[in-house]
């Protein structure tokens, strides 16, 4: 939380800047390393809000982007016929602390399947892309 924190001074800093995006990859990694076990779930999850709710307040203060990267598991009460059997970590605080949310899957050698699931503003929709050296281009088909 205190890394959040100091990205605030450091986005207010002019000499530092401009900045237009932050990524954070695995979120609830550490979040979940720090309180394991039902017992410390309450906490977990009050934390994990904190800190979402700074981002973004950072996200609409210093008009960035902020990208939030996020484990799945393995949904067991999930039936594989009607679609997902995952789910992401993070329950409903991670549900309702962004924006939009996109599912990435692995495709084909390269390519990774990118579905937006949930957005306010833009339909469930899906497309191929391909990771690369270079960044991330159209998809071999």
């Amino acid at each position: 939380m205190d890394l959040v924190v100091e990205l605030g001074v450091l986005f207010a800093d002019p000499d530092q800047g401009p900045f237009c995006l932050l990524i954070i990859d695995s979120i609830t990694a550490l979040f979940r390393t720090d309180f394991s076990g039902l017992g410390e779930l309450s906490e977990r999850q009050q934390r994990l809000n904190q800190h979402l709710v700074r981002l973004v307040r950072h996200a609409e203060e210093f008009n960035i982007a902020v990208l939030v990267v996020n484990q799945v598991m393995a949904d067991p009460g999930a039936n594989a016929t009607f679609g997902q059997i995952s789910k992401p970590v993070g329950g409903h605080v991670m549900s309702h602390g962004v924006h939009t949310r996109v599912l990435m899957q692995k495709g084909r050698a390269e390519n990774r399947i990118c579905k937006i699931i949930d957005s306010p503003c833009m339909p469930e929709a899906e497309c191929s892309i391909q990771l690369c050296t270079g960044g991330i281009t159209d998809a071999d088909e």
